[in-house]
């Protein structure tokens, strides 16, 4: 009697879903991003702010669904921005993010991602994004590996 046994995946294999991006939700207050489910539940919201801390410019915070803050980020003098882990201010830095190229048609950003350089001179590039908002689309590069958000690229 042979048996069949339901493939086994490694626990730390990332589950992909989608998400949709959305002003105008039902459930988000006036000038909130939001981020929902196939089911249309917002998951994540981003909250642009003036910031009266120490920091004296605007920032964006990714908040979950309910509210908590996962993510400040701040604009850098360089023209860079900064992500730091909850709403800590200058505390925990996470990721810088630099533009390094900005045409009409594309967009792309380097990610430096801190824990990854920790103890480097310099910070070496971990992910690049390069995107087209006319299409509303763009591609996540690892490596060699990618993660593409749309099949319509520029």
């Amino acid at each position: 009697m042979a048996t069949t046994s339901a493939p086994v995946y490694p626990a730390n294999t990332p589950i992909p879903f989608d998400l949709f991006v959305s002003k105008k939700h039902r459930a988000l207050p006036r000038g909130v991003l939001g981020f929902a489910d196939s089911s249309g539940n917002i998951v994540f919201k981003v909250n642009r702010q003036d910031s009266k801390s120490s920091f004296s410019h605007a920032k964006a915070s990714l908040l979950d669904s309910a509210g908590n803050p996962l993510i400040s980020l701040y604009p850098h003098n360089d023209g860079s921005w900064q992500g730091f882990k909850g709403d800590g201010g200058d505390k925990d830095l996470i990721f810088k993010v630099q533009r390094v190229l900005t045409k009409f048609t594309r967009t792309e950003l380097e990610v430096f991602l801190v824990s990854e350089n920790q103890g480097q001179g310099e910070l070496t590039c971990d992910l690049k994004v390069i995107g087209c908002h006319f299409q509303r689309s763009c591609t996540i590069y690892k490596d060699q590996s990618y993660a593409q958000t749309s099949e319509d690229l520029c």
